[in-house]
């Protein structure tokens, strides 16, 4: 229904108009089309455009100046004449006309071996008559006439064909041609011929420059692994040692995950990472003795590994010499490995490491530390003694910023957490180089101190290698909430809004996405400026367009408007926000029969807000969560004070955590609640303010938005208090993939600030607690997370139940 408009809503610009904000979408795309145009906003090149060069004959001036004017080019070819003088000629910049320059002689050196049709080359010049006569000597390699392949029986030759890179006509390099023998092994392999041997020969015409270059195949038997056995492991467990191998047997999913199959290179890897597993748990003097290859069957393999595992060093008696700024104590307090703890070469780095940072905090960056170890095989200690050398204490005299051809020195800077004047204190350099790295601007960070002719005194030099930050990115993709869908991204995070017309180095964030679905289109651009008036506040605005028609079978929505927030980190776990959004929200092209419930909600209203957020974030891994939690804690008032025609309080909490257990299962527990009420001119809570739950990210084993109050045709009319939990439990299953285990819960009230919950599978849905469980898959897929669920209703009001539901969605998880 729509509401009266006051004074205030006529002086609110005049948002009323409904069906100009709902079209207002398609102004938007356009206008975020015509920002893409300009190919110098995600430029990753720096340098103005160069002017268009225009050649003119020398002047006698000119040809001093520049040199003698070139008469001829000569082509002298040693052997085969394979290489036509044209192809020969465009690889040049030295020309006939054109004044000879040593340095574009050297250049066309260059891109004639970059060609990769010559073995040897030189260019000379020899004086003409007013002029000069050049001479380019070349020594062609011999083309590829013809590519033979024996041996190949039990793979098809025309399989076979298709590893081989090498076409017809091309250069002779050796090095493809052993590429190619590789790459051939590599594929018998990986279908189970692991003795396949690959050698080849290269029979070369002199005269003509031609080459045969003759794979031959010994394939083999082709065999999987069936098992792979241990002995001499009488401390560690078999199935353990078996975990740190990429090396598998064969199971079920050997289609996909490639398992069974021997691979030299990476079984070496295997071996390795075996006597590193083993040192970590302080047998140092563990060795590999043995390894061999049976074959109890035609197609099978067994791999025997016997293993010197040795005594279990622990850590003996710790001394120290040449200290004298810290005690034995405060350096024993930074040391994770001490007396009576198990001995490992990683423990060691730790306790190093602890000692350098000790002195490090302190500006004693150059202070040395070497460990001297003894061994006791009879008492199994390993004594250490710790043999340290200080050095001066330093400070900074100036921070030197190199490489950073687009990014601003300031961005830099700023995440610096030390400056010029103060304690070159490592820690904190260390952690420095750290945040620059999380910036994503940049392949590499380095941070070194150099050395100045004021005593105790060291340059900072900060050296960056910058990569490509801007990208466009386009795709497909479905889920179960919102079909099939396109979409089209244009994203640059390092921006500069003011550095016209390239627009990058400022360390700001720009995004404009495009997506267009069966059931939903939206248009957004975004900008952040993270640190706004030069603190660690950051500045959001946002400007979008949406239209939903898979919210209702009745009716379609549109939001148009945006939004300008700040936030800023209060430590490192929490950060409070503060958003103002202004919106207009119209619900509209309502079908034939549609609820009365519903048919009251036509038309469209403006909606003027201001959110307030706190998030607690102690998240190990953003993407694939194993232990920390989450907290996010949102309060909203639109209206009143803020005009608009939408009068509301609202405020939710959502909260995960997670637990580690055994065998890289993870336990996550998920809890979200939330309630809304009008005020003022709104006495009924609009329809899109409400809380609907149900589906792939609430409760799964329901529809879409089914949980929660339903009219008496069974359409739901959303709640004013919801309240949803989860427990999930997901295992690994293989490379990418886990398996997941889950139970949800959940209920939805008309009334605000009301969580009284039943279970009644007569009810209406209001206050109705629905209960789903199932299981599902994670996918870490190259194009993104994917989750797929199955979802059976186990408590359910009169509207629901049924058959399992199947929900498809992106992201890991909640």
């Amino acid at each position: 229904m729509q509401l009266p408009i006051g004074e205030r809503e006529r002086l609110f610009l005049n948002f009323q108009c409904g069906q100009f904000w709902r079209r207002g979408w398609v102004v938007l795309c356009l206008c975020m089309a015509a920002l893409t145009l300009s190919p110098r906003l995600f430029s990753q090149d720096e340098e103005a455009p160069r002017q268009k060069r225009v050649v003119r004959p020398p002047s006698a001036p000119d040809v001093q100046a520049f040199g003698p004017i070139v008469k001829e080019i000569e082509i002298v070819y040693v052997g085969p004449k394979s290489v036509q003088r044209s192809v020969i000629l465009a690889n040049m910049r030295t020309t006939v006309g054109q004044p000879y320059s040593p340095a574009s002689v050297e250049e066309d050196v260059r891109n004639l071996y970059a060609t990769g049709f010559f073995t040897n080359l030189r260019i000379s010049d020899e004086p003409l008559a007013d002029g000069v006569k050049v001479v380019v000597i070349v020594q062609p390699k011999p083309l590829v006439k013809e590519i033979v392949i024996k041996g190949a029986e039990k793979i098809k030759e025309a399989r076979v064909r298709k590893e081989v890179s090498i076409k017809l006509g091309d250069p002779l390099s050796e090095q493809g041609v052993a590429q190619v023998a590789d790459r051939v092994k590599e594929y018998y392999q990986s279908k189970g011929y692991e003795k396949a041997q690959v050698n080849y020969k290269i029979d070369v015409n002199e005269e003509f420059g031609r080459a045969v270059i003759t794979y031959n195949i010994v394939e083999g038997d082709r065999a999987f692994i069936s098992d792979i056995e241990f002995k001499g492991n009488a401390n560690i467990p078999s199935k353990v040692l078996r975990k740190e191998m990429k090396t598998k047997k064969k199971d079920i999913f050997t289609w996909f995950n490639k398992s069974g199959i021997f691979k030299d290179d990476q079984f070496k890897q295997d071996l390795k990472k075996i006597r590193e597993f083993y040192q970590e748990r302080g047998y140092i003097d563990m060795q590999i003795k043995d390894v061999q290859f049976e074959y109890p069957e035609k197609d099978r393999m067994k791999v025997v590994i016997t293993v010197f595992e040795g005594i279990r060093y622990s850590v003996g008696k710790i001394r120290f010499a040449g200290a004298t700024i810290f005690t034995e104590a405060n350096i024993r307090n930074r040391m994770p490995m001490l007396e009576g703890a198990i001995f490992s070469p990683k423990g060691l780095e730790a306790d190093i490491k602890g000692i350098q940072d000790l002195y490090g905090e302190k500006g004693y960056i150059d202070a040395d530390v070497r460990p001297e170890r003894e061994a006791n095989v009879e008492s199994g200690k390993i004594d250490l003694l710790f043999v340290i050398q200080e050095g001066p204490e330093s400070y900074i005299q100036s921070i030197v910023i190199q490489g950073n051809n687009k990014t601003k020195d300031k961005v830099i800077r700023r995440e610096l957490a030390v400056a010029p004047g103060e304690v070159y204190d490592s820690v904190l350099v260390d952690a420095s180089k750290k945040r620059l790295e999380n910036l994503g601007y940049f392949e590499k960070v380095d941070i070194n101190p150099q050395d100045t002719n004021i005593p105790n005194r060291k340059n900072m030099i900060v050296t960056v290698e910058e990569k490509r930050t801007g990208s466009v990115s386009f795709g497909a993709g479905f889920s179960s909430v919102d079909s099939l869908l396109g979409f089209v991204e244009i994203s640059q995070s390092n921006f500069d809004i003011a550095n016209f017309p390239y627009f990058t180095g400022a360390g700001q964030k720009f995004r404009t996405r495009l997506q267009y679905g069966i059931r939903r289109q939206d248009a957004t651009i975004s900008f952040t400026e993270p640190w706004f008036l030069n603190q660690r506040l950051s500045l959001g605005i946002d400007l979008f367009a949406r239209n939903s028609e898979f919210l209702n079978a009745f009716y379609s929505q549109s939001n148009i408007g945006g939004s300008i927030g700040l936030a800023r980190a209060l430590n490192p776990f929490w950060t409070a926000s503060i958003k103002y959004s202004l919106q207009n929200i119209d619900l509209y092209d309502f079908q034939g029969g549609t609820p009365t419930s519903l048919l009251a909600e036509e038309g469209a209203r403006s909606k003027s807000a201001v959110q307030i957020g706190f998030t607690y974030d102690t998240r190990d891994n953003v993407f694939l969560t194993r232990r920390g939690e989450k907290i996010d804690i949102v309060g909203e008032m639109a209206g009143g004070p803020f005009l608009g025609q939408t009068d509301i309080i609202k405020w939710q909490i959502d909260a995960q955590k997670f637990f580690p257990l055994p065998y890289d299962m993870i336990l996550t527990t998920a809890a979200s609640t939330g309630t809304v009420e009008g005020y003022d001119d709104t006495e009924t809570v609009p329809l899109f303010e409400r809380f609907f739950i149900g589906g792939a990210r609430s409760v799964r084993g329901f529809d879409n938005r089914e949980v929660g109050p339903k009219d008496s045709n069974g359409e739901p009319t959303g709640g004013s208090t919801f309240a949803y939990g989860t427990l999930e439990l997901t295992f690994p299953i293989m490379d990418r993939v886990r398996g997941a285990v889950f139970v949800d819960a959940g209920f939805e009230n008309s009334d605000a600030y009301n969580w009284t919950v039943e279970a009644n599978s007569s009810s209406d849905g209001d206050g109705a607690l629905a209960v789903g469980a199932g299981f599902g898959l994670r996918l870490n897929l190259p194009i993104g997370p994917l989750r797929l669920d199955l979802g059976f209703p186990v408590v359910h009001d009169r509207f629901n139940g049924g058959g399992p539901k199947f929900a498809f969605d992106v992201g890991y998880q909640f």
